[in-house]
Parts: structure tokens; sequence; C-alpha cells
């Protein structure tokens, strides 16, 4: 009867012990408290439930709105400062303006939203991921064309016009003209 007892839920311990405590009758409650090792508090809990039809079909164990609440309702000016902190570090399609990504990972961007103050794990990074509609970029491995001499002045010719027109308070607007049909 222990062994059973203890692989059953809360509510079916107290429904369990409740019945037993029934077929002894008197002294049956403070029999089955010790043999358990249970409150009897519990057990007359479930004596009531046991003569209440509607709490017999309740198929919940706890009542709803029970557990941790989430990340999202605890924590002040979250998704503020996750777009704060992605800000820097997002791209998109240029042709499609509702696909966006991040370079970042979501171990980074934790610890990016620790340094602001929140602490929150990965699992909640991937919840405001999708919440703000930001998909995982696949890498694409295509074969190298070649490597020049020059290739890096290029980008470095870039940033230093970027950090230009906005050093003066110029927009940049970043384009990918390939476009492939």
């Amino acid at each position: 009867m222990r062994r059973f007892y203890q692989s059953l839920s809360e509510k079916d311990r107290r429904r369990y012990a409740a019945v037993e405590a029934f077929k002894l009758g008197w002294g049956g409650i403070t029999y089955i408290s010790q043999l358990f090792k249970c409150d009897n508090k519990p057990m007359r809990e479930g004596m009531k439930e046991l003569e209440q039809e509607e709490e017999l079909n309740q198929s919940r164990i706890r009542q709803t709105g029970g557990g941790r609440k989430s990340a999202f309702e605890t924590i002040e000016g979250l998704d503020a400062a996750f777009l704060r902190v992605i800000a820097q570090h997002t791209a998109g399609s240029p042709m499609d303006e509702t696909v966006k990504w991040t370079n970042l990972t979501r171990q980074e961007l934790a610890e990016l939203l620790q340094s602001e103050g929140i602490a929150v794990s990965v699992t909640v990074v991937d919840q405001l991921l999708e919440k703000h509609h930001y998909r995982k970029r696949k890498a694409q491995k295509r074969l190298a064309t070649g490597t020049h001499a020059q290739r890096n002045e290029q980008f470095e010719n870039i940033a230093r016009l970027k950090a230009a027109d906005q050093a003066a308070g110029n927009p940049v607007l970043s384009m990918d003209t390939k476009k492939e049909n």
C-alpha cells in the first residue's frame, strides 16, 4: 500500500488515503496518516472531495494559473531592452522587409541583456527572437572564387565612408545589388 501511495499524484494520494480511512471507520484517519506518514488535513480534504461529484470529475491536479509567471510578464522593459541590444546586429532581406536576422548567438544576446541589467536564459532569448520575427540565418557554403590582394581595401573604404557620413549626421543605407533571378 505504501509503494502504491508513493506512486500517486498529490490529488490521488489524498483521495486514496481518504478511501482507506473510510473503510476502517473510527480511528481510520489516525491509522492511515501514520501508515502513509502523511498529515491528516489533506486526507480530510480528500474525504470532502469524494463526497462532491464535480470534484471527482475534475481532471486537473492544481488550479489554473499556478506555476512560474512568464519572463514577459515579470521583467519590466524586456522587449525594449532586447530591441536596443539587437539593433546594431540586425540584417535583413532586401527583397522582403519582414525577413530579418542577427549575427549574434543566443548566448551572446543573453550576455548583452545581462549587461543591460536583465538576466534571462537562452530559452527566453529564443522566445524574444520568435516574438520579434527574427529568423535563424543559415550559412551558405560556396566555392571561393579566388583571392585578390586588395580584397579588404573595398571593405575598409566602405567602413571609412560610413563612419564619416554618420559623424556628419547623414543616414547610411546598406543595399545588396546582386539580385539573382
